[in-house]
């Protein structure tokens, strides 16, 4: 695991000195490499590294190249199939000097060319510089669990996985994409493939860029492909079961100390479970827990940690976190709302005392059909037979009357998201409860110039994109492609890259291998759903093995009493970042609005956590990255 950056010629002509600058980048870049770094030039390009070793521990140094040092490569991430591509380039003739994954890299691009990437099995972002042929080629895994940015600057492609990394070059302008802005305040997460800033983009998942010749291209070169299943369930239940065996084996390859997430849900025991199968020693497994028991999943991972016998740790996250927000920020880059960072932060925290390399249970959700939102979806079915007047106007208004409940969820809190998301438009499907912020909500919050410049851009016309992709599938199968595409990738890799990477720790997510992804968006609905049964092919699977009591329990979801917090230790946090001062100095809203959610929230009328935590991001990530 590492940090990598860069710097390309667009065109001949004066450049400046580039390995100040790349120092600069991976220096702000070094909780994501402690143990090495290293730079390659070649007289206008320029590739940097910082190196968090895993795999060949003395030989694995970064920039690597080929036997006659014509094509060099940066790597951040694991190809979990190099042993045995390693022995297919072997046998074709290809000389390596070390043990490395990342030498397999510039081997294979020898052989394959640009459809190197389609022979890995790993998670992955690497550039690769083809000195003959003056090519750049950068490239993100299918999932994309590991991230990469690029923008233009001059005549210059710079790089990095960070958006840090990029803004210390220094010809790089801080300009706010009010469209990207807009779309946080809707998601809590800025999808694929814009950013924060004008000018500065992610590489989408699957997706290759290529410079030459002073032009650079993007292309696709994976996407999820549906293929034809065993009609008997038995059948499909064995094949996944195999699959998740083969993945969680492969991730398991590591020269350092290794071990597991364990929330006590299904996916992160699945991966505790198959890891127990394979280990020669006890498992190390690490978990965070709540005081307020409905936060509270700790009896859960205990139980399944005894299950397995695993040396397992756990601490309480405590609610006095004021100054942990601000240690938060700076490692997410842009901003970025979901609550779930301080759990995932703590929990890597924990880990790294005892191990370098982490496996989660990530990606099971979307992949398995495992969220709430899928099953609200077909509620909605029979919902949306009311008449459009009742869903959109009346029913809102009766359960904006009903108070929410302090705990996590419930019935009452359920039913109020439930009316809340419906009344958004249809062709949004599971996403309209995967949205905080309604037209209505902006209309009353933003300042018309921050209307005007929006131009009537949304963000569900990025989700009605990807809808229209898998418009031949059934309908959960799209809303799995959907969240792939947009939840996954930047919002719940996002988290566990950054809150990981903060503590300079690997964390892999065998679920996501793309061999699981493609099978299960391939199953019919019944195995993965069934009369308001989630995840149904992975509880089949993991039927004696996991204690019956996880194979049983609802989805939970990693989570914090954000909205109690609010009230306690951090109100004030939000009185300062909120503060009508605040709120007129940056001109994007209306301070009014904000003060009035802020009083109902407090008198517990309504619950408007999401929409307060989004604003008290926001101002704190300008003060610290926009602000003199």
């Amino acid at each position: 695991m590492c940090g990598i950056c860069g710097i390309a010629a667009l065109a001949a002509g004066d450049t400046p000195a580039l390995e100040p600058i790349l120092q600069r980048m991976i220096r702000v870049m070094h909780h994501r490499g402690p143990d090495d770094q290293g730079i390659y030039l070649d007289r206008a390009t320029g590739l940097g590294m910082t190196r968090l070793s895993i795999i060949d521990l003395p030989t694995g140094h970064q920039p690597m190249a080929n036997e006659d040092g014509t094509i060099w490569t940066v790597f951040n991430g694991e190809i979990y199939n190099y042993r045995s591509l390693r022995a297919d380039l072997v046998q074709q003739g290809h000389t390596f000097a070390t043990a490395s994954d990342t030498e397999a890299i510039v081997h294979a691009y020898e052989a394959y060319g640009e459809d190197c990437v389609s022979h890995f099995n790993g998670m992955f972002a690497f550039a690769l510089w083809d000195a003959p042929r003056q090519r750049l080629l950068l490239a993100r895994d299918r999932l994309g669990i590991k991230p990469l940015y690029y923008g233009l600057h001059g005549s210059q492609l710079i790089f990095g996985s960070e958006l840090k990394a990029l803004l210390a070059h220094p010809g790089i302008p801080r300009t706010l994409d009010l469209v990207a802005l807009d779309q946080f305040l809707t998601l809590e997460y800025i999808p694929s493939p814009r950013t924060i800033f004008q000018g500065l983009h992610k590489l989408p998942p699957g997706h290759l860029l290529v410079l030459e010749a002073g032009q650079h291209r993007v292309t696709q070169y994976w996407d999820v492909r549906l293929q034809p299943v065993p009609e008997s369930e038995d059948e499909c239940v064995e094949a996944l079961r195999s699959l998740l065996q083969d993945a969680v084996r492969l991730q398991m390859v590591s020269d350092v100390p290794l071990g597991a997430f364990l929330s006590g849900g299904i996916d992160s025991s699945t991966v505790v479970a198959l890891m127990s199968q394979v280990a020669i020693q006890p498992v190390r497994t690490f978990s965070i827990g709540f005081e307020d028991r409905t936060y509270n999943e700790l009896p859960y991972a205990r139980a399944v940690a005894a299950h397995f016998d695993t040396v397992h740790t756990e601490a309480f996250l405590e609610p006095d976190i004021s100054a942990l927000v601000e240690q938060l920020v700076p490692h997410l880059d842009e901003p970025f709302a979901d609550f779930s960072v301080f759990p995932t932060y703590l929990v890597s925290q924990l880990a790294r005392q005892q191990v370098k390399v982490v496996l989660s249970g990530d990606g099971g959700d979307e992949v398995f059909g495992g969220y709430d939102t899928y099953v609200a979806q077909n509620l909605a079915l029979v919902y949306g037979r009311l008449p459009a007047a009742v869903r959109r106007d009346l029913m809102p208004a009766v359960m904006s009357r009903i108070a929410p409940r302090p705990e996590k969820k419930g019935v009452v809190n359920k039913a109020k998201r439930f009316v809340e998301g419906a009344a958004l438009p249809a062709a949004l499907q599971h996403t309209r409860w995967m949205t905080f912020m309604s037209p209505r909500d902006k209309a009353a919050l933003y300042q018309p110039g921050l209307q005007a410049a929006l131009d009537g851009a949304t963000p569900q016309a990025v989700l009605e994109g990807y809808f229209q992709r898998l418009a031949h599938a059934e309908p959960l199968a799209q809303q799995q492609y959907v969240d792939l595409k947009t939840y996954l990738v930047d919002d719940i890799l996002v988290k566990v890259d950054r809150m990981s990477m903060a503590h300079s720790l690997e964390a892999r997510v065998p679920l996501l291998d793309h061999r699981i992804v493609e099978f299960a968006l391939s199953l019919p609905t019944s195995m993965k759903l069934r009369r308001g049964r989630t995840k149904v092919i992975l509880r089949r699977a993991m039927a004696g093995l996991l204690p019956p009591e996880v194979l049983q329990r609802p989805k939970q979801g990693f989570s914090i009493p954000l909205k109690h917090w609010l009230g306690g230790p951090l109100y004030p946090l939000m009185v300062d970042l909120l503060s009508p001062a605040s709120v007129r100095r940056r001109g994007l809203f209306q301070p009014g609005c904000v003060q009035g959610w802020m009083q109902e929230h407090l008198q517990g009328k309504a619950n408007h956590s999401h929409r307060l935590w989004a604003l008290m991001v926001l101002e704190l990530w300008q003060r610290q990255t926009m602000d003199p």
